[in-house]
C-alpha cells in the first residue's frame, strides 16, 4: 500500500547535493499527492518534534538547487541513539501519520534508521501502554517504511559509484590545488595538502590524478617501504633535477604507515623541510571541501536519487526491506541498505587491522585502477627502458573542436607509453600536421603540467582529410614507422578513423591498430555515454544559468539560454535538469508552434501568479525555424508587459575552463586503457582498431568498424542516447502536475 504521508531529512555532514536531493523528494511526493513534511535538524528534530517537523509545499522547493549545504539542516543526535530517544521521535512522526522516510546521511546515519525501523512495532506497543499514542494510531502505521540516500562527501559508502557531495568536494580540493601549483612553480616551492578521508583515500587519490601530483598518501594503501620518507624524497629531488619547478604532496587525513601508525600532514611537511633544505608549505583545506554550489554532477545525482526514492516508497510495502538508492554507470540501482553499510564498514575494519590488500580489494576495480596508474605517472621519469626490448612506436593527436580533457588524456597517454618502454609521437594541429609531418618526438617533461590545462596543447582542428590526402597520411605513417595511432577528439576524428580503416587495403600504412578516445563537449559519440569534456561544459553552463538566475529573479524575468551541442541535446537536456528550468527544447523531440504557445500560456499563467522567474534551455539546432530569437520576441510580445523576455547564447565559452575532475581522471583512465590496447595489437598478427568509452560504468572497448552501424550518421549523433530517458523525470520536477495516481498493488 502506497503511503499518503512521507517525511524526509539530512542527517550527519553535510554535503553539496543534498539540497536537489531534498527538492527531488518534495516535489516528487508532491506531485503524487502526499502529504510531505521535511524534518529540520535530522534526528535532533525528530527526537524534539514541535516546529522541526513542518508540511512541506512546493513553494518550500524554489531557489534550493544551486545551495550547498542542506536548508533543512544536520545535527549530531545523541538522544537518538537511546531507546528512550527513539520512543521520543516514533510518538513525533506519529503525531503527522508519518511512516515513510527518505534520510540522506552516511553510513551511522542510515544504521540508525534500520534499527529504528527494526524497533518501529515495539515503540508503537510502549506508546500506546505509556497513553502517549491512541491504539487506533498504532494501527493505521504498523511498519516504518525508510529508504537512504548517501550524503558524502567522501564517496566510501558501498552500493553507488558516487555518493552526494563528492564530485563536488573534488571540485573545491582541485581548484585550490590549481591555484597552489601556480605560486609553488613560481617560487619552485613543495607544498603539502591535506584533504579529508579518514579510512578512505577516494579524495586525495583522484584529486592527485586530476593534478598531476608528485605524491598520494591514502588509508587504504600505506607506503609499501618502510622508509617511505626517502623514497618520497627521492622522487621529489628527481622531479627537480628532470625541471619540475613545483611539488604537491597530496595526503588524506586518515594516512597512515604499514604499521598502523598515522602519518601527520605537520610530520611530512617538517620532515620534506629538513631534508630538502627548502620552503615547504602546509595547506590543510578542511571544511571548505564540503561548502559552496553544489556541481553539476552532484545536482543531477541528487536529484535521480531523490526522485528514486520516492518512486521506491510509491511502489513498495512496509514489510519491504529498507533499500539504499544509488546510481551505477549513469542508472539508478537498488541495494538492500544493511549490506550497503556492512560491506562500507569492512573497509574502515580492515585498515584497522593492517589487511590493506582487503581494503583495496573492496574498493573496487575502477579505484585499484585509478592508484595503479597514478604510481606511474608520479614518476619523476619513467622506468628505463629493457635493454632487450624492442620499443613500439605510438603515435597521439587531437582531432576536432577542442574539449576540456584533451590534454589530461594526451599526458597520461605519453607518460604511460614512456613507461612501458616505448617511443611516442605526437602530431600537432590534428589531420593537417599528420598530411604536412609536423610530428614531434614527446618525453616525459613535454608533457608536464598538462593536466589542469583546457584546448589543447598539441593543437586541433575541425578539417577532415580527403581521399587526395590519404596518399600524403600514409606516407607520413611510414616514415615515421608510426605502430599505433591514438586518436583524441570528437565526431570528425571519429569520422577520419574510420575512414583510414577502411582504406587499408589500398594504403598499407593504415593497417595499423586505431584506438579513438572520445573527446567533446556535445557527447554524441557511440561506444561512450560521457565523453570527455562533456561534464566541463555542462559545469559551465550551471555556473552562468546561475548567475543569470539571481539577475532574473530580482526583474520578473523570463530567461532563454542556447547552449551547444549540434544536433544532439545531451548538454541542453542535463544542463535543464541540473538547473532546474521549466521547458527544454531539443532536436531529437523537434519544435511544433503549438508546444511554444503551450509553454507560453503556461508562462504567464504562472507569472500572473507571482512567479518571478521563467528558465528556458535551448540546443542551438533544436529548430531551425524557431530560433532562439524567434522565440524571444514571441514571449516579450505576448508577454505584454507582465515580465520581461531575455536571450542568452553561451556560446564557445562551453568549449573552454579548465578541465573538471571527472574530465580530467576519466581522460587518465581511458588513455592508459587506450596505450595498453595498442601495445596488445601492435604485437598481434593481426592488429585490429577500436574506440573506448564508458558504457553502464564499464570501460568497454567497441570494434571500429560498428561506428556506421551505432550512429544516425545525418545528425551527427548516436542511434541510442541513454540521456533521452531523464526528460520525464526533468518535466515532473520542474512544474507541479495534476496529481498523479499512487501505483496499483501488483496483482496477486
Amino acid at each position: 500500500m502506497a503511503p499518503k504521508t512521507l517525511a524526509i531529512l539530512t542527517s550527519g555532514g553535510d554535503a553539496s547535493g543534498m539540497n536537489p536531493a531534498v527538492r527531488a523528494v518534495l516535489r516528487t511526493a508532491l506531485n503524487y499527492g502526499l502529504e510531505v513534511y521535511a524534518i529540520f535538524e535530522g534526528y535532533q528534530g525528530m527526537v524534539d518534534g514541535g516546529d522541526k517537523i513542518q508540511r512541506m509545499a512546493w513553494s518550500n522547493t524554489s531557489g534550493i538547487l544551486q545551495r550547498g549545504g542542506t536548508v533543512i539542516g544536520s545535527a549530531r543526535c545523541a538522544a537518538f541513539r537511546t531507546h528512550e530517544g527513539r520512543r521520543q521521535a516514533a510518538r513525533h512522526l506519529l503525531e503527522h501519520d508519518i511512516d515513510s522516510l527518505v534520510i540522506i546521511g552516511g553510513d551511522g546515519s542510515l544504521s540508525g534508521a534500520h534499527l529504528f525501523r527494526q524497533e518501529w512495532a515495539g515503540l508503537l506497543v510502549e506508546l500506546v501502554e505509556l497513553r502517549q499514542v491512541t491504539t487506533e494510531m498504532a494501527l493505521r502505521h504498523p511498519a516504518l517504511s525508510i529508504v537512504g540516500l548517501v550524503g558524502s562527501i567522501d564517496n566510501d559508502m558501498y552500493g553507488t559509484d558516487m555518493t552526494i557531495g563528492a564530485d563536488s568536494a573534488l571540485h573545491r580540493i582541485v581548484e585550490a590545488i590549481d591555484a597552489i601549483n601556480s605560486t609553488a612553480a613560481s617560487h619552485q616551492r613543495t607544498f603539502v595538502i591535506e584533504v579529508m578521508g579518514r579510512n578512505c583515500g577516494y579524495l586525495a587519490l583522484m584529486s592527485g590524478l586530476a593534478t598531476g601530483a608528485d605524491w598520494v598518501l591514502i588509508p587504504e594503501s600505506p607506503p609499501d617501504v618502510e622508509n617511505w620518507e626517502e623514497k618520497l624524497l627521492e622522487v621529489l629531488r628527481a622531479g627537480r633535477k628532470a625541471g619540475r619547478r613545483d611539488h604537491i604532496v597530496v595526503m588524506a587525513e586518515g594516512a597512515r604507515d604499514r604499521n598502523g601508525q598515522p602519518i601527520s600532514a605537520t610530520h611530512v611537511t617538517k620532515m620534506l623541510e629538513d631534508k630538502l633544505g627548502e620552503e615547504v608549505r602546509l595547506t590543510v583545506l578542511g571544511h571548505v571541501q564540503r561548502g559552496g554550489a553544489p556541481s553539476a554532477f552532484d545536482r543531477n545525482l541528487g536529484t535521480l536519487v531523490g526522485h528514486a526514492a520516492v518512486e521506491t516508497l510509491m511502489n513498495g510495502k512496509p514489510d519491504d526491506e529498507p533499500q539504499l538508492i544509488g546510481m551505477r554507470g549513469n542508472r539508478i540501482v537498488h541495494t538492500p541498505l544493511m549490506q550497503c553499510v556492512e560491506k562500507t564498514r569492512a573497509v574502515a575494519e580492515a585498515v584497522a587491522a593492517k589487511d590493506y590488500e582487503k581494503a583495496m580489494e573492496l574498493r573496487g576495480g575502477s579505484f585499484n585502477e585509478s592508484f595503479r596508474t597514478l604510481r606511474t605517472l608520479v614518476r619523476a621519469l619513467p622506468h628505463p627502458r629493457d635493454p632487450g626490448q624492442t620499443p613500439l612506436r605510438l603515435m597521439v593527436m587531437n582531432s576536432g573542436s577542442p574539449a576540456p580533457g584533451m590534454n589530461a588524456a594526451l599526458r597520461s597517454a605519453v607518460r604511460i607509453g614512456l613507461d612501458r618502454g616505448h617511443v611516442m609521437l605526437g602530431v600537432r594541429n590534428g589531420f593537417d600536421g599528420l598530411a604536412s609531418a609536423d610530428i614531434v618526438e614527446l618525453d616525459w617533461m613535454s608533457v608536464d603540467g598538462w593536466a589542469s590545462l583546457g584546448g589543447s596543447e598539441l593543437g586541433t582542428n575541425r578539417n577532415v582529410p580527403g581521399d587526395s590526402e590519404y596518399y600524403k597520411l600514409a606516407r607520413n605513417l611510414e616514415e615515421f614507422k608510426v605502430q599505433g595511432l591514438l586518436l583524441v577528439g570528437g565526431w570528425l576524428g571519429y569520422q577520419t578513423a574510420y575512414q583510414l580503416f577502411a582504406a587499408r587495403r589500398m594504403f598499407t600504412a593504415f593497417n595499423i591498430p586505431i584506438v579513438c578516445l572520445p573527446a567533446t563537449i556535445d557527447n554524441n559519440l557511440p561506444g561512450s555515454e560521457l565523453s570527455i569534456g562533456a561534464d566541463t561544459a555542462l559545469n559551465t553552463i550551471v555556473e552562468a544559468v546561475d548567475k543569470i538566475k539571481q539577475s532574473a529573479v530580482a526583474l520578473r524575468r523570463c530567461c532563454i539560454v542556447e547552449v551547444m551541442g549540434r544536433y544532439c541535446g545531451y548538454l541542453a537536456m542535463m544542463g535543464g535538469l541540473a538547473t532546474g528550468a521549466e521547458r527544454v527544447y531539443l532536436n531529437e523531440e523537434g519544435v511544433a508552434l503549438r508546444d511554444i504557445q503551450t509553454d507560453l500560456e503556461r508562462m504567464l499563467q504562472e507569472f500572473q501568479d507571482r512567479k518571478r522567474l521563467g528558465l528556458i534551455i535551448r540546443n542551438e539546432f533544436a529548430n531551425v525555424t524557431y530560433t532562439t530569437e524567434f522565440m524571444r520576441t514571441l514571449f516579450e510580445q505576448e508577454s505584454k508587459g507582465l515580465f520581461d523576455v531575455r536571450q542568452v547564447i553561451l556560446g564557445h565559452m562551453q568549449q573552454g575552463g579548465s578541465p573538471s575532475p571527472f574530465d580530467r581522471v576519466q581522460a587518465t583512465r581511458l588513455a592508459a586503457r587506450c596505450i595498453d590496447y595498442l601495445i596488445e595489437q601492435a604485437t598481434s598478427e593481426a592488429p585490429e582498431s577500436a574506440f573506448i568509452g564508458l558504457e553502464a560504468g564499464k570501460v568497454q572497448f567497441r570494434p571500429l568498424e560498428d561506428f556506421p552501424r551505432m550512429v544516425d550518421e545525418a545528425h551527427a549523433r548516436p542511434k541510442k542516447q541513454w540521456w533521452l530517458e531523464l526528460k520525464p523525470i526533468a518535466q515532473r520536477l520542474a512544474l507541479p502536475m495534476p496529481v498523479q495516481p499512487a501505483p496499483s498493488a501488483p496483482k496477486k
